[in-house]
């Protein structure tokens, strides 16, 4: 499961417990990746805080299949099969359109959208988000504003940009807690993510909604 001792529900106590009941889905269920949390849990509160805050709040402007796509892109960009995994489940369910997710799915793992983009799968806009996403991820001291005025270009008002730099910078963290632990998704329920609602603290992980 990882390369450090996880904890798992039936184990934890204290504030560690506490911060599971917050998290957890159907059956008690919580992801390897919080688990990793374990031996440190003001690590995993960080953790879950960052993660709901930046992906799934109800501030957020920009569609939540267009912040998970950006995700699964990072993820593979990184190597990262455990994120690819589980966001690639999150957006098949927010999309509710397999076709249309695998053909997302496809141009990620060989990096070119512009198949797609012809055919109408994703607009201009989201490519050019997901080319942000990409230098961002793998060349960030090259950054220039040029690729902000690019995503301009396409309509996303800066509220929005900030809202792809912080989804981009979070799954470039949550990879690395991933591929640094040794991470594997052995006996996970995937797809399952916090709700997007008005209470910043409801961490509970069930079935992803747009």
């Amino acid at each position: 499961m990882s390369w450090i001792k996880p904890v798992p529900y039936a184990e934890a106590r204290g504030r560690l417990k506490t911060l599971y009941d917050r998290i957890k889905g159907p059956g008690g269920y919580i992801d390897n990746i919080l688990t990793i949390h374990g031996l440190r849990p003001h690590s995993l509160e960080g953790h879950m805080a960052l993660y709901k805050n930046v992906l799934h709040h109800h501030g957020n402007k920009l569609e939540k299949w267009r912040l998970e796509l950006l995700g699964v892109y990072v993820s593979a960009l990184n190597g990262c099969d455990y994120c690819v995994n589980h966001h690639f489940a999150g957006l098949k369910t927010l999309l509710r359109d397999d076709e249309k997710a695998n053909a997302m799915l496809a141009a990620v793992r060989v990096r070119d959208f512009s198949n797609i983009v012809q055919a109408g799968v994703i607009d201009k806009g989201q490519s050019t988000l997901l080319d942000y996403a990409h230098a961002l991820t793998k060349a960030p001291a090259d950054m220039s504003a040029a690729s902000v005025e690019a995503m301009r270009a396409q309509g996303f008002d800066d509220g929005e940009i900030l809202e792809v730099n912080q989804v981009v910078a979070y799954f470039n963290y949550a990879n690395r807690t991933v591929l640094g632990l040794g991470v594997s998704n052995d006996g996970e329920v995937l797809g399952l993510s916090p709700g997007d609602n008005d209470d910043p603290d409801d961490w509970r992980h069930d079935e992803a909604k747009s």
